[in-house]
């Protein structure tokens, strides 16, 4: 999903700018202007009536070039320790497989206290990676040992869909939309509404199947394989996103920290877009 880290922060997401916003994001005091003739200084109770304040750009802005780096870097720390995870899980039984379970879990929390702060934390987006790529290594691990090469196929399954959906963007083709981000988010809650009863009948054994409710068919089709498409359209539109977000923090040159929350929104979706593509791929090749 797109980070609410970015979305809710007005120099990203392309909303006028008020005199706290600018303090708070720009770390220094809001600007005042005047227009010729108007002696009606800029005040928080809305610019004396007046055009926005003058952004005053950051020193050290947010570019695509450190947003990039940033990301590669988490990135990096992904599969470092997705390695670890991997080896863990396939070595040490249960108890591997205890350490990946509590590393989603420990994501999962890191994931939305890093969403919803106000502030980017690096120790704490840093951490984030560090447990997914705990978590991500070993089920990939054990997808690995059950269906040799599904891995390989869901890294080429999620590059294709960033690369498309990143050509289309700078195409133009492809935008985001006050009625396309309605549509979004009802599919989104219903999404994880599905997903959650999903894992609560497969924890209290009410549905046997490996997979829960996405082993069932429909028109022949695992329903896994029908909402894991729908999931894949949805990460390749939060991609759509991000990319808006960041194009417009680059524009009205943030400051770099934003960076992080940038490269932090870009992982998430897409360890998000693997995972699903990941499944897919299992399911699919479980049925034959």
């Amino acid at each position: 999903m797109s980070n609410p880290a970015l979305s809710n922060n007005p120099a990203l997401n392309g909303k006028s700018l008020s005199a706290d916003e600018l303090r708070r994001i720009y770390d220094q005091p809001a600007a005042q202007t005047q227009r010729p003739g108007i002696d009606a200084p800029v005040t928080e109770a809305g610019f004396g009536g007046q055009q926005p304040p003058t952004i005053q750009p950051s020193d050290t802005p947010m570019t695509y070039e450190n947003t990039i780096s940033k990301t590669v870097m988490l990135f990096l720390v992904v599969l470092a320790f997705g390695a670890v995870g991997w080896f863990t899980a396939l070595n040490f039984g249960a108890l591997g497989m205890g350490v990946v379970i509590v590393s989603a879990i420990v994501g999962l929390v890191l994931g939305l206290v890093n969403a919803f702060k106000k502030e980017p934390s690096v120790p704490l987006i840093v951490l984030y990676a560090v447990f997914q790529g705990v978590f991500l290594g070993g089920i990939s691990g054990i997808f690995e040992s059950q269906w040799s090469g599904i891995v390989a196929q869901a890294v080429i399954g999620t590059l294709a869909v960033f690369g498309v959906t990143l050509l289309l963007f700078r195409s133009g083709k492809v935008r985001t939309s006050p009625r396309a981000n309605k549509i979004f988010l009802i599919a989104i809650v219903g999404y994880a509404a599905f997903s959650l009863v999903n894992v609560i009948l497969m924890v209290t054994g009410a549905n046997t199947d490996p997979w829960g409710l996405r082993g069932a068919t429909l028109f022949g089709i695992p329903l896994g394989v029908l909402i894991g498409g729908l999931a894949v359209l949805l990460a390749a539109y939060s991609l759509v996103m991000d990319f808006e977000l960041i194009q417009n923090g680059v524009k009205n040159r943030v400051p770099e920290k934003w960076a992080w929350s940038a490269a932090f929104g870009l992982m998430v979706t897409l360890i998000w877009l693997y995972v699903e593509i990941l499944r897919i791929l299992a399911i699919l090749r479980g049925s034959n």
